[in-house]
């Protein structure tokens, strides 16, 4: 069966070098990937930024930047732009005597605190060299922005994999080889697992170029690669179904691309609902993988977490899977 299951998988890869949607969606994800560098804050960026104005005081300025990514401005009407805009970034001003702190309102509750602490420590006049306290550095300072952003072209990446599986049986419907097949020794099984071989090759590769391209070095491979294999047998399984569903690749594509609700769906849940609720997005798989990608990618990820995260995505695939065999065999058939 393997036989046959290599035979298959090396007949799609040809395909695919010809088919132009195809190559897209191959290479999209790379170039997304690019893209991030570049309009995205690196790894090694502070967490707390820190708005002041030109005509503060230079010994002001000297001491907050030992602490702080320090971004100076020319007028109020342009810091309380930077202060708006969607990541954290406070303003500390002169005020009188002393100094105002202005904050959008919505910042973790970590960046108000640190700016307090270095303004009160600057008015105080406590240096580094005066401290009695040591500082030690347990990993590394990870983007929440980036990490977010490339978790969710991880997500777009898995889509694109049930895509090229569904163009992929768009194709054999129309050269009718699908009907040819039950008349070779190679069985549906060996079919099956041959044409999910591309779109999931394909997808791994993606996720580890993208990674390499947006910085990822050192995060476990071990543990994105199992979340990453496990969070595409769901997408796989409805890229078959629509693919068989289908009369053309538009169509194809265009069905697919309706799992980015689902997808769309627990990402939001995950980063805006509350703690207390979030066991509303339990029942969905996505939710699950985004969780455990999240975690490895901020490097805070323990196996227990990921196994269980990994477990309840195979289990919430698999029931989808059973209820979609049938329309799958009778398809194939």
């Amino acid at each position: 069966m393997l036989k046959n299951v290599f035979k298959i998988f090396s007949r799609d890869l040809k395909i695919a070098r010809r088919d132009s949607m195809a190559l897209v969606i191959m290479i999209m994800p790379v170039l997304l990937a690019v893209g991030l560098v570049f309009f995205v804050p690196g790894l090694n960026d502070t967490t707390v930024n820190i708005a002041l104005l030109d005509s503060d005081t230079s010994e002001h300025v000297a001491y907050l930047d030992q602490f702080a990514k320090i971004e100076v401005f020319g007028g109020e009407n342009e810091l309380m732009d930077r202060v708006a805009k969607r990541d954290d970034v406070a303003a500390i001003i002169p005020d009188g005597n002393g100094y105002e702190i202005i904050l959008q309102g919505n910042e973790p509750e970590m960046v108000e605190n640190y700016a307090k602490a270095l303004n009160a420590l600057y008015e105080i006049g406590a240096t580094k060299e005066e401290t009695t306290a040591a500082m030690y550095s347990f990993g590394h300072t990870v983007s929440p922005v980036k990490t977010m952003l490339v978790n969710m072209l991880i997500s777009m990446i898995i889509m694109l994999s049930g895509m090229l599986i569904a163009i992929s049986i768009v194709g054999e419907k129309s050269d009718n080889t699908i009907n040819a097949v039950n008349v070779t020794p190679a069985s549906q099984t060996a079919f099956v697992l041959g044409k999910s071989m591309m779109g999931g090759l394909i997808a791994l590769l993606s996720i580890i170029a993208s990674l390499i391209i947006t910085g990822y070095y050192d995060i476990n491979w071990f543990m994105i690669i199992l979340v990453g294999l496990s969070s595409m047998l769901l997408s796989l399984i409805v890229g078959f179904v629509q693919g068989l569903a289908s009369d053309d690749v538009i169509e194809a594509a265009a069905n697919v691309k309706m799992i980015i609700i689902p997808i769309a769906g627990s990402i939001a849940g995950y980063e805006l609902l509350a703690d207390k609720w979030q066991w509303t997005m339990y029942w969905s798989p996505f939710y699950w993988a985004y969780k455990a990608n999240m975690l490895v990618l901020s490097k805070t990820a323990d196996w227990p977490t990921v196994l269980l995260c990994t477990g309840m995505v195979l289990v919430l695939s698999l029931a989808v899977y059973f209820f979609s065999r049938p329309k799958i065999r009778e398809g194939l058939s």
